[in-house]
Parts: C-alpha cells; sequence; structure tokens
C-alpha cells in the first residue's frame, strides 16, 4: 500500500505496571502479590497497581479506600521516585544504544525512531525484540513494545500484548488494523469522548472513517482533523529527542479538606512559590493560568484567565490564582489544589505539512 506522507520506523517501548514492578523486583516478598503503590488511607491515592492488583479493579488515580475495599488483600507501599528515576535512567541508556531519537514521555515509556539506527538493523520488529531483552537482563523488568509506521499506531500496538510482549503493525497492514479498532483503544479518545462518539455511532475505527472533516469538526472542535487523520494512518510528529514543556504546574492534596477560600490563601501561596522555582529551574514564563480543584466528591474543576504578557513571579502568580479562586463559589469541601502556566514563552509553531507534497517510500522491512 502506497502512503502520500512520510512513513518512519517507529517503536513505542512501555515498561509493564512500571512503579509496582520495582517495587516487587526489589522486595521477592512482594512478588505474585497485589500491590498498590501510594497511600491506603482515607486521603491516599494510588499512584500505580501491580497486574495482581488489576485484576480486582484497582487502578492508578483511585481514592486508597475504594481500591482496599475492592482488593482486601491489597498490599500498599510507599512511593521511591528517586529509585524509579534510577531504574528509568538504565533503561533510556539501552534506548540510546540503538538510536539517539528518542522521545520520554514519562519515566516509564518513550518512543524511539529507528529508521535509520546505530546497529544498522533493517528490521524495527527485532530491535523491539532486543531492547526488551535488555532491559530485561539489566533492570529485571519486563517491557512492552509496538512497532509501525508513526508514533500514533506504535502506542496503540504495545497495549495489544501487554505484559511482556510486542506487537508490530506493518505498513501494508495499517489500515485494516485502524479499522477494526474500538475507538476506546484509539490514543487521545478518552472515557469521556469515546461515550459522546458511541452515541454518534462511532464504535470502531471503521465507523470513525465514514464521517466527514466538516461532522467531525463540528462535534470534536480542533480534534476532529486530529481524528480524521489517525484512523486514515496519518501522523507525521516526529520522535523529539527534546520535548518542549507544553505547561508547568504544582498542586498539593491536603490531610484534611478545606471548607472556605479563606483557608486555602496560605496553601496556594505556597504552591505558588513552589511553582516560581520550577519556573526560574527551567527559565520559563507564560501567559495562561489555571487553578485546578478538586473536590472531596473527587470531581474536578478548572478555571483559567490568559494575561496580555508572561509572568514567572509568585505573587503574579498568587494574585491571579486568588482571583480565579474567588471567580464563582466552592461547589464542595476541597481536597486538592494546583496552579499551573501555559502558553509558555518556550513554544515554538510548528511549520505547517505541505499537503501536495508526495514522498516516494520504500518499501520497509519491518
Amino acid at each position: 500500500m502506497d502512503f502520500d506522507f512520510p512513513l518512519r520506523k517507529i517503536i513505542h517501548v512501555d515498561m509493564d505496571a512500571f512503579y509496582a514492578s520495582v517495587e516487587q523486583h526489589d522486595n521477592p516478598e512482594l512478588q505474585g502479590k497485589p500491590l498498590a503503590v501510594g497511600g491506603g488511607s482515607k486521603r491516599g491515592v494510588v499512584s500505580a497497581a501491580s497486574y495482581e492488583a488489576r485484576k480486582f479493579g484497582v487502578r492508578s488515580a483511585m481514592a486508597g479506600y475504594i481500591a482496599k475495599k475492592n482488593c482486601p488483600e491489597l498490599i500498599f507501599v510507599k512511593p521511591r521516585f528517586d529509585r524509579y528515576k534510577e531504574v528509568s535512567q538504565q533503561v533510556r541508556r539501552i534506548f540510546f544504544e540503538y538510536t539517539d531519537l528518542v522521545e520520554p514521555l514519562s519515566l516509564d515509556e518513550a518512543y524511539l525512531d529507528v529508521t535509520e539506527n546505530k546497529k544498522g538493523n533493517p528490521s524495527a520488529t527485532l530491535i523491539a525484540k532486543e531492547i526488551r531483552q535488555k532491559i530485561l537482563d539489566v533492570t529485571g523488568l519486563t517491557a512492552s513494545a509496538g512497532i509501525s509506521i508513526n508514533k500514533f499506531i506504535a502506542k496503540v500496538a504495545s497495549d495489544y500484548n501487554k505484559p511482556n510482549g510486542q506487537k508490530t503493525v506493518n505498513p501494508e497492514e495499517v489500515i485494516a488494523f485502524l479499522e477494526n479498532l474500538d475507538i476506546r483503544k484509539f490514543y487521545g479518545v478518552g472515557k469521556v469522548t469515546a461515550e459522546k462518539m458511541y452515541k454518534l455511532g462511532i464504535f470502531t475505527g471503521n465507523d470513525l472513517k465514514q464521517k466527514t472533516t466538516e461532522f467531525l469538526d463540528g462535534h470534536f472542535g480542533k480534534s476532529g482533523k486530529y481524528y480524521y487523520d489517525v484512523v486514515r494512518g496519518i501522523h507525521n510528529s516526529e520522535v523529539k529527542p527534546h520535548r518542549t514543556p507544553k505547561s508547568v504546574g504544582a498542586e498539593r492534596t491536603f490531610l484534611e479538606n478545606l471548607s472556605s477560600e479563606v483557608f486555602m490563601l496560605e496553601k496556594l501561596e505556597n504552591i505558588a512559590s513552589e511553582l516560581e522555582r520550577r519556573l526560574k529551574k527551567s527559565k520559563i514564563a507564560g501567559k495562561t493560568i489555571t487553578l485546578k480543584i478538586k473536590y472531596s466528591d473527587f470531581t474536578l474543576q478548572t478555571r483559567s484567565k490568559t494575561l496580555p504578557y508572561y509572568i514567572a513571579d509568585q505573587e503574579l502568580i498568587l494574585e491571579t490564582a486568588k482571583e480565579l479562586l474567588y471567580q464563582s463559589s466552592l461547589e464542595n469541601s476541597v481536597r486538592l489544589l494546583g496552579i499551573s502556566l501555559a502558553n509558555l514563552n518556550t513554544e515554538k509553531k510548528e511549520e505547517k505539512q505541505q499537503d501536495e507534497t508526495v514522498l516516494v517510500q520504500l518499501r520497509f522491512d519491518f
């Protein structure tokens, strides 16, 4: 099958239940047991869950007490982020043995462009297999991988044979793969969007493919073009070794719920101070301030304001955050507050792809 856009050999590597797996590896007594990294108290939140725990419906971002209710035998361990970073760096060094085009998404996953690689290996599938084996040899942990012509498909494919597996979607398989894909498996389609698509009669990639750009733009705004393209295998985003942050933020979860704005002012001051520290460390400033409010019933609310100038100063951040706090009444008592800054001075406008450019593709050995 011929494509009128650049084909690459992209691997998405995703560590399996990373935080939980590190804990089980470091403490053999935890192996094979349902484990959650995080807090099991009423105020605690699950950061990661082992596969044994996931069988009981335990998942990340779940309240600790709910996780314990789902799985009475659940074992909670405190997160050790320094350890996770150490293991992540070991994994990343393995990636760089194959290519310098490595784009980390988090501590436990990354994209690799191996179209041209340091090993001179024409098979991305074999490279992924080799990388996964090296990760196991060096760290004792398993990883899964997806391999295909672009980042979107590789990301989707890496979930297919988890844990400790991989899936390759060859160029000639791309269209059929996407057409048969459950819409919930599309990267970028969350729970809310999936429900909306269901109501519109969109359940698979093939259903999505039948919709026009006008239809998708009308129902999904700016995301409409993205959905229109990816279901056709079009996703031209390159693997970028140095990802420019879109926003910088800081937040705090409180031991006790806060019921009045007055009690929140000191908390906001501390959060603004931490945000200023992060901004100055990275030499970043921004224009759009967002106040994040998570209520005691776990509902989430955000309030934003865009200023006509860039800021990174604690006092200016705090002043705007206070304004947003008093913008409307609180809906409930508050368990978490956060402040983030977006519309950063680091953002660069990406050059638009020229639709008329047609690239002749060579046959890829995946």
